[in-house]
C-alpha cells in the first residue's frame, strides 16, 4: 500500500479521537477473503483496518452503521467502528481491535443469551433496514416491508435467484419454490428482530474475559430464526449456544422446517459468489423445502 493511504487513515484517527496517532506499526492479519486486513498500532492504541477498492466505500459505511445499531442495543459486544472513507484508490474502515480466545461452555451459553437479547430489539417500520448493505460481496436489499413472507420471498430468495440466473445458473425448481414460500411460512408471524444477518462461526468469538463478541454483520430487521439457522451452517456452533438461546427465548414451533428455507438464502449467495458445488447443494435444499408443503 502506498504511504499516503496510511497517512490519511492516521490523520482520520487523530481527528476522531483528538489524539495524535503514530508513528505506526502495521501487519497483515487474517480477516476473510473479501478484504485486505491489518493490525495498526502506535504502541499505545491498536486498531483493526479493512481495505478494499474505492468503489466498495458504501459496503464499509453500511458495516459501520450496522455495528453502531447493534452496539446501541446494549445487548451484545461488537467492535466499535472508529472511521471509514476513501483514500487514494482504496476504501477503508477502522475498527476497535479485539483479541480473541476460545470460549468455554458457560461463555457459549452467554453467547446464546446475548443474541436472544439482541433479537428483542425491534423496529416500527417492519422488516428491512434503513439502507441496503452486503452479504459477503453481494448486494443485500433491505427495502422496508410490513410482511415477512413478502420480504423474504422478494428481497432474499427471489433476489438471489435473479442473480443466479444472470450468472448462468439454472435451477429448474426455482419458480415452484417461490410459489411454495407462502405455504412454508404460513402461520408464522415473527416480530421484526435486529439480526446480525451473517452469523456463521467465523463471525463470532470471545475476548480474554470470555465475553461474547460478534462482528462482520449484514444487519437488518427480520425473523430472528435466520440468525439461528445460519449458526448451523459452515461448521456450526456448540450445543451450549443453543441451550443459552432457548433458555432466554425459546424458538417457535416449525423452526426445523423453516431453517432449510432460511439457509437456502446463504447457499444461493455462495453459488453467486463462488459457483461450483453450491449449485447442487441449493438444488437439494429447494427439493427439501418444496417437499415440506
Amino acid at each position: 500500500m502506498i504511504s499516503s493511504l496510511w497517512d490519511v487513515i492516521q490523520e482520520q484517527i487523530k481527528q476522531v479521537t483528538g489524539v495524535a496517532f503514530g508513528p505506526c506499526d502495521r501487519r497483515s492479519v487474517a480477516g476473510g477473503s473479501i478484504n485486505q486486513t491489518y493490525c495498526l498500532s502506535d504502541g499505545q492504541r491498536t486498531y483493526f483496518v479493512k481495505l478494499n477498492r474505492a468503489n466498495k466505500a458504501e459496503m464499509f459505511e453500511a458495516e459501520a452503521l450496522g455495528l453502531q445499531e447493534m452496539a446501541a442495543s446494549k445487548t451484545i459486544r461488537v467492535p466499535i467502528p472508529l472511521c471509514w472513507g476513501v483514500a487514494a484508490e482504496n476504501s477503508y474502515i477502522v475498527l476497535e481491535w479485539m483479541a480473541f480466545e476460545q470460549g468455554g461452555v458457560s461463555a457459549w451459553i452467554e453467547m446464546g443469551r446475548h443474541l436472544a437479547n439482541l433479537h428483542r430489539t425491534t423496529h416500527a417500520s417492519g422488516f428491512g433496514w434503513q439502507r441496503n448493505n452486503t452479504i459477503g460481496d453481494t448486494p443485500q436489499i433491505n427495502d422496508w416491508c410490513e410482511d415477512w413472507t413478502q420480504f423474504f420471498m422478494q428481497h432474499r430468495i427471489g433476489y438471489q435467484l435473479q442473480l443466479a440466473q444472470h450468472r448462468g445458473g439454472y435451477f429448474p425448481q426455482a419458480e415452484e419454490l417461490l410459489y411454495a414460500i407462502p405455504a412454508l411460512l404460513s402461520g408464522h408471524t415473527p416480530q421484526p428482530s435486529l439480526v446480525h444477518g451473517d452469523l456463521w462461526s467465523g463471525n463470532a468469538g470471545f475476548n480474554q474475559d470470555q465475553e461474547p463478541l460478534i462482528f462482520d454483520p449484514a444487519v437488518y430487521y427480520g425473523d430472528r430464526e435466520v440468525d439461528i439457522a445460519m449458526t448451523e451452517l459452515f461448521g456450526g456452533f456448540p450445543e451450549a449456544f443453543y441451550q443459552g438461546y432457548q433458555m432466554a427465548w425459546p424458538l417457535d414451533k416449525g423452526y426445523e422446517q423453516r431453517k432449510v428455507l432460511y439457509n437456502l438464502y446463504h447457499i444461493l449467495n455462495h453459488f453467486n459468489l463462488f459457483g461450483g458445488s453450491y449449485a447442487y447443494q441449493a438444488e437439494g435444499m429447494m427439493r427439501r423445502a418444496i417437499a415440506m408443503v
